[in-house]
């Protein structure tokens, strides 16, 4: 298991005493605050100023060819222009899924940076642990980079299988408690939870909400903010819960989540996600979905807005034996790996940028939805079906689930491999007809 992480230094516009076991003492939380205030207010200040000019795409952080892995040249360039021209305006994700329980440490003291002090998502941010059953959710509307919340997230190694982190760039709905993700909703006895980074139009607060999904059914899941974020989970749930009449296999969740993210970024006045997208105002929807302790789901249709230097896609890496040490792009943080964790260790790290700059970072293909479990990435049915198989599947008290023999049935008749009328009948309790 991941230990507690070792001594570090920020070294940006305000510098922090050493502090050991990932500890700021109150000196330097207090120093951190300031200058991160000050530094909030001036990337604010460059936005403003740069509201109507048109950068080259080069000169900032670029989008790569899909699968594309990124090197250490390009991730360095990547932190640098970050740094420097402030121009990354869209919320950022931070996902983790594990093997064993491990804390997130490491990560989220590198990914609160860009709430505020190294970037501007300085309108709110929060995190979700799972654990078992239950989960341990965090929410704040103040900036990551000087929220005590956050500092609290950074001095505390909650051990965890999956996380979802987020830090907000308010484009949709006011910088309020209730508009800051995670969101977390309950169904089939299960807490699902839910980031985005993006924007979808059709499903703004001043639009009517459509219905996606083949069934249709009662909205029970409706937004208490005003995000489209918000608006788009509670889209999602709605549509699974009228499909499904019990609980469904991974592979068939699986397919029912990648259809239904095809539906969301595509035009519903249109047939085909190449034809139908308004040019004027294209969606772009990067999110992760948990559901339950064991799996996280993450889809990623990247873009940026015309004249806008930002790209929002999602990318990830993969830490496994052998390992090494990771260092952070955004503070002089480093953490040798090898030295904390054991062979049994394996852990997926989901952001959207790169968090460290000397790891290898795989960029999602656009329309790309990956299943994550046991901290490995899994889109090939076959891989997703043993997921079912190994028991990390959904697990519900009040909701019944096909026997493994119907199950196989049911994967097979879904994809294709099985077309007898017998297995038609065993999967079609499973649907809503």
């Amino acid at each position: 298991m991941y230990k507690s992480i070792l001594t570090f230094q920020v070294a940006l516009s305000c510098v922090i005493p050493v502090a050991v076991a990932s500890s700021f003492s109150p000196g330097a939380t207090t120093q951190l605050t300031i200058q991160s205030t000050h530094h909030r207010q001036k990337l604010r200040n460059e936005e403003i100023n740069n509201n109507n000019k048109h950068n080259n795409f080069s000169t900032y952080f670029c989008p790569l060819s899909p699968s594309t892995k990124y090197s250490s040249t390009n991730i360095k360039t990547a932190a640098s222009a970050t740094r420097t021209n402030t121009r990354l305006n869209m919320c950022q994700l931070l996902g983790m899924n594990c093997a064993t329980p491990t804390d997130f440490v490491f990560s989220f003291s590198g990914f609160r940076q860009r709430g505020g002090l190294t970037d501007k998502h300085s309108d709110g941010w929060g995190c979700i642990f799972y654990e078992g059953r239950g989960v341990r959710a965090f929410h704040d509307s103040s900036a990551a980079a000087e929220s005590p919340i956050a500092d609290l997230i950074s001095n505390y190694p909650i051990k965890t299988l999956n996380m979802l982190a987020h830090i907000r760039y308010a484009t949709t709905g006011a910088v309020a408690l209730e508009n800051v993700h995670p969101f977390q909703r309950e169904m089939w006895g299960i807490i699902f939870s839910f980031a985005h980074n993006g924007d979808v139009p059709k499903f703004g607060k001043d639009r009517m909400h459509p219905w996606i999904g083949d069934v249709r059914g009662e909205k029970t899941y409706n937004p208490v903010g005003d995000t489209d974020s918000e608006a788009v989970f509670c889209a999602i749930l709605n549509a699974l819960r009228a499909k499904f009449k019990t609980l469904p296999t991974m592979p068939v969740l699986y397919d029912a989540i990648a259809a239904l993210c095809k539906e969301i970024v595509t035009d519903t006045c249109g047939s085909t996600e190449e034809d139908s997208r308004n040019p004027d105002d294209p969606p772009i929807f990067n999110m992760l979905l948990g559901v339950g302790q064991h799996v996280q789901f993450a889809y990623s249709w990247p873009g940026a807005r015309p004249g806008s230097t930002c790209w929002n896609g999602l990318c990830y890496t993969v830490r496994k034996p052998p390992f090494a040490t990771a260092k952070l792009s955004d503070m002089d943080y480093s953490v040798d790996f090898n030295a904390v964790t054991t062979e049994s260790d394996c852990v997926a790290v989901i952001a959207t940028t790169p968090l460290t700059n000397n790891e290898q970072w795989v960029e999602f293909e656009r329309g790309e939805l990956v299943l994550f479990d046991n901290g490995l990435p899994h889109s090939a049915i076959d891989d997703i079906a043993r997921v079912e198989e190994k028991g990390h599947g959904l697990q519900s008290r009040v909701l019944q689930k096909l026997p493994l023999p119907k199950a196989a049935a049911d994967f097979h008749t879904w994809y294709g491999g099985a077309k007898n009328s017998r297995a038609i009948d065993d999967v079609s309790s499973n649907f809503v007809i």
